[in-house]
């Protein structure tokens, strides 16, 4: 069966170290298996980012979901963004629908090492919501990177203290698969834990907000 990911692509990506280490790709993906990756990506329709364990996961994108789970993607992405990411379990969230307060400029928890965007949109002609390597916690203007979420499109970077970044506000459908390798299981299960206990209020306010108009 021929792969879904392109780690050829992934290893080719052109890689940076200022303001901090990452590197930005195309071609991550097979295109003789994007129709196919479409037809199912999971159908989220909350906002933001959401783990594995809280969505239907099948068919092609099932597969590719396990290809990225694969030591040999890891290996990947350690060798071209220069840090060994083999011994750090995989925190996977996904992303369908963005919201206008989404994609702030920030900088990750010191529990991440690294992390990588996979993006799956069709086309993207919207001048908002592109990723954006920054070199401040202020200003969207001030980067020195940034990518188009189109389909294929791949980011890494490795986690620091000044590893600023983000996309400008967008509202509608920017698909993408976030992989980011955590320091320790315990980690993730605290970050699945908060994340699960966001989604119960959001969807209980969303309740009561339908209830009271």
């Amino acid at each position: 069966m021929t792969s879904i990911l392109n780690l050829d692509a992934v290893r080719a990506s052109q890689v940076h170290h200022s303001p901090y280490d990452f590197f930005m790709g195309k071609g991550s993906l097979n295109p003789d298996s994007i129709a196919a990756l479409q037809d199912s990506f999971p159908d989220i329709k909350a906002t933001g980012f959401h783990p594995l364990e809280q969505m239907t996961i099948e068919g092609k994108f099932a597969d590719l979901i396990g290809e990225i789970q694969s030591l040999d993607f890891t290996a990947a992405v350690s060798d071209t963004l220069g840090v060994d990411l083999r011994p750090y379990p995989q925190l996977i969230t996904i992303r369908r629908v963005s919201a206008a307060h989404e994609g702030r400029i920030h900088c990750d928890s010191e529990s991440k090492i690294a992390t990588c965007l996979i993006y799956m949109n069709d086309t993207w002609d919207s001048p908002e919501g592109r990723f954006r390597v920054l070199n401040n916690d202020r200003d969207f203007k001030d980067y020195v990177a940034e990518a188009s979420p189109e389909t294929g499109a791949i980011v890494a970077f490795k986690r620091a203290d000044h590893s600023w970044h983000g996309h400008t506000p967008f509202v509608g459908e920017r698909r993408v698969v976030q992989i980011a390798w955590v320091r320790s299981q315990a980690d993730i299960d605290r970050k699945k834990k908060r994340h699960g206990m966001s989604s119960f209020f959001k969807k209980l306010f969303s309740r009561e907000r339908a209830e009271a108009y």
